[in-house]
């Protein structure tokens, strides 16, 4: 799987969902507490399973290499690993048209309810609003958005996060990739008819 973090990578840059150092992701797998996870501001056209920082998940925060230097979104990564006992990955990227689908005013998740593809394999949570990224505030948000109010079970494969990008779970990272592509392909069809979002109360 640590091959396949790469590949999906690649597989985003070949899309133009990241410029080159853009994006991150993670695997953690069942039953262990550490967690692979992307170099920060590395090309990710040239990432490989030997470039993956292995990170110890502890119960409070993590403990990484000496003088490694995981990808800025650290936290957010680890609040979507930590409680989960199976394998799971989780992937960032930019993806064009969904972020102009927020930043043009629309739902992502009435949207995807529209589209059957979408609907039947990907469950869309409400899109994280406009916060700073790799902060503390952006990773919480993104958590919370794709959890259960009452659990810290997530309940949602993909949220968007207005004006940057997308976060998506999946029990390997293309399933996780599968998620964005699904969602992005929707919104490029919404934004290419010229509807436009009607406004709220509407």
């Amino acid at each position: 799987m640590l091959t396949a973090m790469g590949n999906v990578m690649r597989q985003a840059y070949e899309k133009g969902w990241i410029t080159t150092r853009d994006g991150n992701i993670s695997l953690c797998r069942k039953g262990k507490k550490t967690m692979y996870i992307t170099p920060s501001g590395w090309r990710k056209t040239i990432l490989h399973p030997e470039h993956m920082i292995k990170v110890i998940i502890t119960s409070d925060s993590c403990l990484c290499p000496k003088d490694s230097a995981p990808s800025g979104e650290l936290e957010m990564h680890l609040l979507l690993q930590r409680n989960y006992k199976k394998t799971r990955a989780v992937v960032h990227l930019h993806p064009t048209n969904i972020i102009s689908a927020i930043y043009a005013g629309w739902d992502l998740q009435s949207l995807a309810a529209e589209f059957p593809e979408v609907s039947r394999y990907t469950r869309v949570g409400p899109t994280v609003p406009v916060l700073p990224v790799i902060s503390p505030e952006l990773a919480a948000a993104t958590f919370t958005a794709m959890k259960s109010p009452d659990s810290n079970i997530l309940i949602y494969d993909i949220v968007g996060q207005a004006n940057h990008g997308v976060c998506s779970v999946g029990d390997n990272p293309w399933d996780a990739y599968e998620h964005i592509e699904r969602l992005e392909h929707i919104c490029e069809i919404v934004l290419r008819s010229g509807r436009k979002p009607l406004a709220p109360g509407i």
